[in-house]
């Protein structure tokens, strides 16, 4: 594949209009399909109906990998990335509005988890009390849909480039999204999806990220893109915060066992390393 790749000859054979088209489709399509990943790796004990000490355990574990994973996001690619973009701009006062934008992600995953809650309809308590736990799994979808769009829109706007590039920037998301859907999974099933839900469900959002794609070809230009990525990859960062610290993170600090403890810690930790290897590639 590299040595096709490499060879300016193989490529022009092809329409270009339909080289790009084709590549940023089926490469937002496989960026997507990750998301069943987790199903076919994660034992079914771990959020499945049984439930018991090795069970909530592990997915404890898997909580604690999803934050950092969530953590390393946001402070090793999307804000580091946004300070890139507004750098290479030049724009002045730059840096303020990327604060601001992170502030109203933070804020507006807050009032939608407040406003679901208090909107809920159902007067059974016990039943109220199970579908509010599933906000926070919205709220997760719903930042995974920003998220989606921003790699659909690289994926779109490299292959506009070239189609080799397009490939390895296709490559590279890939690797950043496998861990990214682990944790996204254990999100789920923390609130209340079963095993096959929160499969859908990921791979419902990567519709958003073909759609980003295809914006990425209507523009025809990255330069039209700028302005928007600057805005949404803070906000993205800003929702990422809130469902790391604010939904997940006070249910790990629950734990009173100092072994189990220390292993949702170094499962932070690994999260965190992981988005960390994964910003070299």
């Amino acid at each position: 594949m590299e040595y096709i790749l490499s060879v300016p000859e193989f490529i022009s054979t092809f329409p270009t209009n339909w080289t790009q088209w084709a590549g940023a489709i089926v490469g937002a399509i496989l960026v997507g399909l990750t998301g069943v990943l987790p199903l076919w790796v994660v034992p079914a004990k771990v959020g499945g109906t049984t439930s018991g000490t090795g069970s909530d355990d592990n997915l404890k574990y898997l909580l604690g990998f999803a934050v950092g994973g969530l953590l390393g996001d946001v402070f090793l690619h999307l804000l580091p990335e946004t300070y890139q973009q507004m750098a290479d701009s030049g724009e002045e006062g730059g840096l303020g509005r990327v604060g601001v934008a992170v502030l109203t992600g933070i804020l507006t995953f807050l009032v939608l988890e407040k406003v679901l809650e208090m909107s809920n309809p159902e007067t059974n308590e016990e039943a109220r009390e199970k579908e509010n736990k599933k906000i926070v799994g919205y709220l997760n979808l719903f930042a995974n849909c920003t998220d989606n769009l921003l790699h659909g829109l690289a994926v779109g706007t490299s292959f506009l480039s070239s189609f080799r590039l397009g490939v390895t920037t296709t490559a590279a998301i890939l690797l950043h999204e496998i861990p990214h859907e682990f944790g996204d999974f254990a999100i789920l099933l923390k609130s209340g999806f079963d095993r096959w839900e929160a499969a859908k469900a990921q791979i419902s959002t990567a519709l958003v990220g073909l759609l980003g794609a295809l914006l990425a070809l209507a523009f025809e230009s990255s330069n039209d893109l700028e302005t928007l990525l600057m805005y949404i990859l803070p906000f993205t960062a800003g929702g990422f915060l809130n469902i790391a610290l604010v939904s997940v993170v006070p249910e790990l600090m629950e734990e009173k066992r100092p072994g189990p403890a220390l292993g949702q810690f170094l499962c932070v930790i690994g999260g965190i390393l992981a988005m960390s290897l994964l910003t070299m590639i």
